[in-house]
């Protein structure tokens, strides 16, 4: 019997390009003749017929399933959706618009082993990201090296595959603000990057935009790693040593010498400016880790699913997000919970 593969496809503006790319998945599998596949497509609730087109690829070819999204939850968590469906023993992750080909599918596919879990695609010759999303691509390299102990040199794209066990684990997080990128890090042994063909966008434009960037980034900042708070910790250190070095030299220069320092408005405002806005700014960050206890106590889902076709199994359409609470993590947040609905 032959293993089989599942494709997963977060789908938003994508009516033009999704018929395509899943013909080429199909080819492309029926081609080597060693798997079976299934192709899972969520529709992350776009403002056009994405899911019109899903639901007659699902009734043209049982292979094909699709589910809905209630909402735009955003691409991770149609991830979510779509691992938590599927039923492969090897998953493949890749996008709704062409640029990730299907036909490049069994390099990630032949490069899992007995010890390689999961495999990235890398980009090496990549000449269609604009500088917007470079310098996005950057910074999310940068988070994941630092927060997320990512090894040096490891491409993260949005095409991966992954062996079963693997996005086992990933589905088994609850949170509100899934990081599929930190869950791969934190699930798999190893983890490897091998080149592929990287398709130049024919129809359309990316959807994500600097906010959506941005909470992706603070979602990967908040969800998996404390540092944001040690780093908040270090900077009140430096600045309360300064002003202590600064009074000091203040006390001695006025004992020897008998002279004071100058008063300047000037020069407090700009001492109180700076100071205040890195206490509001490491204020906010700590109330952004205590909203986010505060939500997933209350149990907000990571998606709900509106719809589904082709899909066998349970027909829960949500993820609890306050499964994952522990009697002491449930029992600290109480009072918070309080505070926060006073």
């Amino acid at each position: 019997m032959k293993q089989l593969l599942s494709f997963v496809i977060p789908c938003y503006h994508s009516e033009l390009t999704l018929k395509e790319v899943v013909a080429d998945i199909f080819k492309t599998v029926e081609e080597d003749g060693r798997y079976d596949c299934e192709v899972g497509l969520v529709n992350d609730n776009p403002p056009d017929d994405t899911w019109r087109l899903i639901q007659t690829l699902c009734r043209e070819d049982a292979r094909v399933k699709g589910a809905c999204m209630a909402h735009n939850f955003g691409q991770h968590a149609a991830l979510m959706a779509g691992f938590g469906l599927v039923q492969g023993q090897v998953v493949i992750c890749l996008d709704d618009d062409g640029q990730t080909p299907p036909t490049e599918a069994f390099k990630l596919i032949d490069g899992l082993s007995d010890e390689v879990d999961v495999v990235y695609a890398d980009y090496p010759e990549s000449k269609f990201s604009n500088l917007f999303r470079r310098l996005g691509s950057d910074i999310n390299d940068a988070m994941a090296r630092w927060l997320l102990k990512k090894p040096k040199g490891l491409y993260l794209s949005s095409y991966i595959a992954a062996k079963r066990y693997v996005i086992d684990e990933v589905v088994s997080y609850r949170g509100p603000y899934p990081y599929v990128d930190g869950l791969m890090l934190r699930s798999a042994g190893k983890i490897i990057n091998l080149p592929v063909e990287h398709r130049e966008r024919t129809v359309g434009q990316s959807g994500y935009s600097m906010r959506k960037l941005l909470g992706l980034w603070l979602n990967g900042f908040t969800a998996f790693s404390i540092k944001p708070l040690r780093l908040a910790t270090a900077m009140g250190g430096i600045f309360a040593a300064g002003g202590f070095l600064f009074a000091l030299f203040v006390i001695v220069r006025k004992l020897m010498f008998g002279s004071a320092i100058d008063a300047g408005w000037s020069s407090i405002v700009c001492l109180l400016l700076i100071i205040g806005g890195m206490l509001m700014a490491m204020l906010g960050l700590v109330g952004e880790y205590i909203g986010r206890i505060y939500v997933s106590m209350n149990a907000a889902p990571q998606y709900i699913i509106r719809e589904k076709m082709n899909f066998t199994g349970p027909e829960e359409t949500q993820l609890p997000a306050a499964a994952f609470w522990g009697t002491g993590a449930f029992a600290l947040a109480l009072p918070i919970q309080f505070l926060l609905e006073r």
